[in-house]
């Protein structure tokens, strides 16, 4: 649910089809804000609608901002980063990814409400029931509490980030919003060596 990540998709979706074959992806959920179910600040909202219109203005990435008359926002994005995990349960990670960040930007829908991400997951064709009973589990919290850990030791300072691990160690790459040539290039050199 950060703004910059879907500024950053049609770069990232552009990258992945060049990448190497035999590098492996690995998501891992970053966190942004925890579970709250209480309404955002209107200057909180009026701040995050300030950057979504400097994103769209900078790379033309569209979004409905009818999200903010049609829902109470609230800053509460964990629930979505275990929605991703409890969909990988079920092998649709990547699915569920695209269908939350479509959700918010495009069709102004709140994936910071469970019957939301559940309503996404039937929309994918997953088992919506057990989606839900994986998505409120101890078990998918415990793996979302480890990816949260895992990115916070990895060599990122925000949201997106993408890090290349190599023999030498894990190095972050470049972030940009524009040319996935320019993280192309720099994957190709760092995983030659």
């Amino acid at each position: 649910m950060c703004s910059w990540c879907w500024g950053f998709r049609p770069v990232w979706d552009a990258l992945k089809k060049e990448l190497p074959s035999d590098l492996e992806l690995v998501y891992l959920a970053g966190g942004l804000a925890p579970d709250n179910d209480q309404p955002m600040p209107e200057a909180m909202q009026q701040a995050i609608q300030g950057y979504w219109r400097d994103i769209q203005s900078q790379l033309g990435t569209e979004f409905n901002f009818d999200f903010w008359n049609n829902n109470v926002p609230r800053r509460s994005t964990y629930i979505s980063c275990r929605a991703a995990i409890a969909a990988a349960n079920q092998g649709a990670q990547e699915q569920m990814i695209d269908a939350v960040q479509r959700a918010y930007y495009l069709r102004a829908l709140n994936p910071s409400d469970v019957p939301v991400l559940v309503q996404l997951a039937q929309e994918l064709g997953l088992d919506a029931e057990q989606f839900e009973t994986d998505l409120l589990s101890d078990a998918v919290q415990q793996t979302f509490e480890q990816q949260m850990t895992l990115a916070r030791q990895l060599p990122i300072d925000g949201f997106p980030s993408l890090v290349l691990e190599t023999e030498r160690g894990v190095v972050r790459l470049s972030r940009e919003y524009r040319d996935h040539n320019v993280l192309l290039r720099q994957i190709q050199s760092l995983h030659a060596n």
